[in-house]
């Protein structure tokens, strides 16, 4: 299997999925790993568990709402995982846009077709957390949330180590202007322009700004979503599949 490989530091395995891989077909074709976008139950199935052997552990996933709410999975105060990952999502009533574990029985997994996928470790405190982050959850503050969820399980925030994935890119993400001028005014990074020159939004540049003073090391890895045929991009096909970021703490 092959991914973008992040470097979070000594002892975390983390990467980003690439679509040439996997049995799913049709517009799915290639590694989906979500179960919500019409792709038939069995190749997704097939697709997590090869992301687990990657992974050297089950691969758990949330689902996913554009909000700010973040769940510890795992151990003794966190919601447990699912029974079998290949085939359930954390089970919440309300979904997430973050998870958090500590140690390394289970890895974890963020879904995006143009959203950011944001991996996070602290190696030496053994917890790691995903994110998932679009405009809506950007604005709203998940990376807050989950920031203050790592140092509830232990994490110190000077410490952690971030990669950011691929995700739509300010010379694709085309947003009205209305809508660009209403994101800068929240956090000014954000603020771009498309190849073509109309108003645009760089989610990644805004994840570094609210990152940069609170974090070791923030890190881009792979480029624009809606360019990039080994992507799945919802800009680009509406209709189509979901990469996946994924961290975990070795043994």
């Amino acid at each position: 299997m092959r991914l973008l490989e992040a470097d979070l530091g000594p002892g975390v395995r983390a990467g980003f999925t690439r679509r040439r891989s996997g049995v799913s077909t049709g517009p799915y074709a290639g590694l989906n790993l979500a179960q919500h976008v019409g792709d038939d139950v069995e190749p997704v199935a097939a697709n997590r568990a090869a992301l687990a052997v990657w992974a050297g552990a089950p691969v758990v996933f949330a689902r996913q709402v554009h909000g700010v709410r973040v769940l510890t999975v795992g151990g003794p105060d966190g919601v447990p995982p699912p029974p079998d990952p290949r085939r359930a999502d954390v089970a919440t009533e309300d979904g997430c846009d973050a998870l958090v574990t500590r140690g390394p029985q289970l890895a974890l997994g963020v879904l995006v077709a143009d959203c950011v996928p944001v991996l996070l470790a602290d190696p030496e405190d053994a917890v790691v957390a995903v994110a998932h982050v679009g405009r809506v959850g950007l604005l709203a503050g998940v990376l807050a949330a989950v920031l203050g969820e790592l140092t509830r399980a232990g994490a110190v925030t000077a410490r952690l180590r971030v990669a950011l994935g691929p995700s739509a890119g300010p010379c694709c993400y085309e947003v009205p202007e209305q809508m660009r001028a209403e994101a800068v005014r929240r956090i000014p990074a954000v603020g771009a322009t498309t190849t073509w020159g109309t108003p645009a939004l760089d989610l990644r540049a805004g994840c570094r700004s609210l990152l940069a003073d609170r974090v070791a090391q923030v890190s881009d890895v792979g480029g624009c979503t809606i360019e990039d045929e080994e992507s799945f991009s919802y800009r680009r096909t509406p209709r189509t599949g979901r990469l996946a970021g994924v961290v975990r703490l070795l043994p």
